[in-house]
């Protein structure tokens, strides 16, 4: 491309075509879309003032955007003169100009320019070129009659030598761009001309964008070795010994340029790197960002521990450690490498290859052309993949990701043949990226670890409620907040009491993270037992605030507890300082909030709680929830989304109660930048009808307990479960036989409920509760409550003040346990079935 340039072309810049350029992209309506670093020190705007902002108002190619009326694409507007260069008609082709340029800091310049019409599904409609005619200011002693006469134009590729090697070239001028789109651009460029600079209209040269520059060569000095000394000439001085010679320097604003180029190349990569906490977007941004300005091949391995989500990897790498392939991006053909390295491929690297070698040693490893002696070793070290047409002949560059001087991963960087092998200072750019890009992860992967941990956590600490109790059916959801930092305290629990009855909890323990998931777990555990205390919803929550005072100041929750009693279709409440619940009545469809005393909040202390009793038909709906679900920024939880349209959503019950929850949720938009995590309880209180409950009185008289076997007997007959009657008679009878042993009074009660399973309860005036003992072979008592341990689905004790309660669960929807051919068949180990005593 030397041939046919004038004599007033400076060598250095006109020999290559190479100068530095701006690069531009214009949508349809005339906005930039693309300003790049070049545009920027060109014009003097940057790219945040540059984007969205008419082309025509930054740089001279007005005329390249609209058609004037004799169909000629003209330039100019205020503070451009254009200079009338030759352009073609727009449309389908390309327009070029020359014009002068104010510039903020550098006064007047002489930009020419190169606009092309893009077609194709982007927003992008021109993309504009344009570069300092400064730089192809005449060497000294020359004419610049000659520079004046430049023009821009655009030539065929084919018109040059090594026309290959220019298209090729081409990608560069295109930087941040991913390989699709800019492959669509350059066939067009390639189509509509390639830019050049014309001279005349026999010379041309083709223009190719200068990204650096040699490194600049200091003064050299130089012995002149064994030169005669003539003869009665003076000694030469040592110091004089030394000839200067000074060694030809490139262009120092190019120089310059280049860094900078490097520079904002790096600064716009980890700017975009830096903006999520997400590893693996983090990886595909910073893979995607080198191709195709700084590599046509980029792949990112990282260790198994990083991508889990796991704790700091233990430890350098070795041959056993798994990397996880994570993204691979180029501008190959499609599909080429996708079979040898595919994206999620787990393995470990063999240790005679420079893989290897770059993830134990930590340090960049720089192949600048894989011979096919290297390729092939390599490959062979590689079972059942061939990376040697993939490698051989190309620029090799790896790299490690590493934090606290740990690697976590390593990316693989490869230039195709036909480009400039990577060099000492592409390996310090690499590796300057690669470590941003390593703090960058890892501080995505601390930010991951410790949410799975609180998330882990907050999972272990909520229950797993069964979707069915007696007399009501339940269902619940939890939500995480949107944001870092988004665990909470919130909560939700249902405890099966004594007596088919049911314990609803809804709590939200005040702050967000590991602290308030701890303290959640606390004082869920702490209700847990003191409902099966059977506590009066007042008194629990009494106590729970003495808890909660013990603990520590910061102990501060809401939190509303009801006790469902379906045999008595009665709910008793008591609050503190929690959202109230909403109850939406089964006859009419209708819903209401609750009008219950507020209380304060747990852990406030001093204050009194007060039990509300409401009465409840079958079908009716208890919504329960923490302020999360309907709390409005700047609103009263009252107004707006709040109280009044949960009401609304929930006063149409639906066939399902998950599907009456999900309505909740999607009429609320509780899913749409929530910060706050959000429980929800809501039960459907179906009720147990008379048909179902049987309750007896019973004397203290040893006789009775014949008696008891009998009417559970005729019960179980009354409500078809011939299968449940031995197995219940002989559990009937060991608690009543224990009952009789240890009254105070003259009765013992008994009573069945009949749900999805069989429930039996006995009871007596003695609050000592009932202990499961170890008997000896030789003791005639004490076996009593293993029988029922044994038998039972579910056993337990309460006791209160004036009396205790044994009951026992007995399922139903399987045969009765213990039966064989008709006949009792005692479990191993027990006596036969009569009333033992205790």
């Amino acid at each position: 491309m030397d041939s046919g340039i004038p004599p007033g072309l400076p060598r250095q810049s006109a020999a290559a075509g190479r100068i530095p350029l701006a690069v531009v992209v214009v949508d349809g309506d005339g906005l930039v879309s693309h300003w790049s670093s070049g545009a920027r020190r060109l014009f003097g705007h940057p790219g945040d003032e540059a984007l969205g902002r008419h082309a025509g108002d930054l740089m001279p190619v007005a005329g390249a955007l609209a058609e004037d009326e004799r169909g000629v694409a003209h330039g100019g507007c205020d503070g451009y003169d254009e200079l009338g260069p030759e352009l073609h008609a727009r449309g389908s082709y390309p327009t070029a100009g020359r014009a002068k340029v104010s510039h903020p800091e550098r006064g007047r310049l002489d930009v020419l320019w190169w606009a092309y019409p893009l077609i194709g599904p982007g927003p992008g409609r021109h993309l504009v070129l344009a570069a300092d005619a400064g730089q192809l200011r005449p060497e000294a002693g020359e004419s610049a009659a000659d520079i004046l006469r430049i023009a821009p134009g655009f030539a065929h590729h084919t018109e040059f030598p090594d026309a290959d090697a220019l298209a090729r070239r081409l990608p560069g001028i295109l930087p941040d761009m991913g390989p699709a789109e800019c492959g669509r651009i350059v066939a067009q460029v390639l189509e509509l001309g390639y830019p050049v600079v014309e001279f005349s209209r026999h010379d041309r040269v083709p223009v190719t964008p200068d990204w650096g520059v040699p490194r600049q060569s200091a003064v050299r000095y130089e012995s002149p070795g064994a030169e005669p000394v003539p003869a009665g000439a003076e000694p030469v001085p040592a110091e004089a010994r030394f000839r200067r010679r000074a060694v030809p320097r490139p262009e120092p604003g190019l120089e310059y340029a280049a860094v900078r180029e490097r520079l904002e190349f790096l600064n716009d990569v980890s700017r975009r790197i830096g903006s999520s906490l997400d590893p693996a977007r983090t990886i595909r941004e910073v893979t995607s960002a080198l191709v195709p300005h700084f590599t046509d091949f980029a792949g990112t391995h990282l260790r198994a521990a990083v991508l889990a989500g796991e704790g700091f990897p233990d430890g350098p790498p070795d041959a056993t450690t798994v990397w996880h392939r994570v993204w691979v991006e180029h501008n190959d053909e499609p599909g080429r490498w996708d079979d040898t390295v595919p994206v999620g491929e787990a393995m470990a690297f063999p240790e005679h290859t420079p893989f290897f070698q770059c993830m134990v040693t930590g340090e960049p490893m720089l192949v600048p052309r894989v011979s096919e002696e290297t390729g092939n070793r390599i490959s062979a070290e590689f079972e059942k993949r061939d990376l040697r047409p993939l490698i051989n002949h190309r620029s090799m560059l790896l790299v490690p990701l590493k934090a606290r001087d740990v690697v976590l991963g390593f990316m693989v960087l490869l230039r195709r043949p036909d480009r400039e092998p990577f060099d000492d200072m592409d390996r310090t750019t690499a590796a300057e990226l690669a470590t941003r890009a390593g703090l960058v992860l890892d501080n995505a992967r601390m930010h991951t670890y410790q949410e799975n941990v609180a998330e882990t956590l907050q999972d272990s600490m909520l229950p797993h409620i069964a979707p069915r109790m007696a007399g009501c059916d339940i269902a619940t959801r939890y939500l995480p907040g949107t944001r870092p930092g988004r665990i909470g305290g919130d909560w939700f629990d249902a405890v099966k009491l004594p007596g088919s009855r049911t314990a609803l909890v809804v709590g939200d323990v005040m702050g967000h993270g590991l602290n308030s998931v701890a303290m959640m777990g606390q004082l869920r555990t702490a209700v847990q037992t003191m409902a099966a205390m059977e506590l009066p919803p007042a008194q629990l929550l009494r106590n729970l605030d003495d808890l909660a005072q013990r603990l520590g100041e910061r102990y501060l929750a809401t939190c509303l507890y009801a006790v469902y009693d379906p045999i008595g279709s009665e709910i008793q409440i008591a609050n503190a300082g929690h959202i109230p619940p909403v109850l939406v009545r089964a006859e009419d469809g209708s819903a209401e909030v609750l009008d219950l005393p507020t209380g304060a909040p747990i852990g406030v202390g001093g204050v009194a709680f007060e039990t509300v009793s409401v009465r409840v038909g079958p079908g009716d709906r208890l919504v329960l929830c923490s302020d999360g679900l309907i709390e409005v920024r700047g609103q009263d939880i009252g107004e707006g989304r709040g109280l009044a349209a949960l009401c609304a959503s929930a006063a149409h019950p639906a066939a399902a109660m998950d599907t009456a929850c999900d309505a909740i949720i999607r009429a609320l938009n509780v899913r749409e930048g929530r910060k706050d995590d959000v429980a929800l309880l809501m039960a459907r209180l179906n009720g147990i009808p008379d048909s179902d409950v049987a309750e007896y009185e019973l004397a203290l008289d040893p006789r009775e307990v014949g008696r008891a076997r009998r009417l559970v007997r005729d019960r179980l007959l009354g409500w078809s479960l011939p299968d449940a009657v031995e197995t219940a008679e002989l559990m009937v009878s060991e608690l009543v036989t224990n009952a009789m042993n240890h009254a105070r009074s003259q009765r013992v009660g008994l009573r069945l409920v009949r749900t999805d399973a069989l429930l039996c309860e006995v009871t007596d005036d003695t609050p000592a509760p009932a202990a499961l003992l170890s008997a000896r072979p030789d003791d005639e008592s004490g076996r009593g409550l293993r029988v029922v341990s044994t038998l039972a689905h579910e056993w337990g004790t309460s006791s209160t003040a004036y009396g205790k309660t044994v009951w026992f669960e007995q399922t139903l929807t399987r045969k009765a346990p213990g039966r064989h051919h008709g006949r009792w068949t005692n479990p191993p180990g027990l006596l036969p079935p009569q009333p033992t005593g205790r």
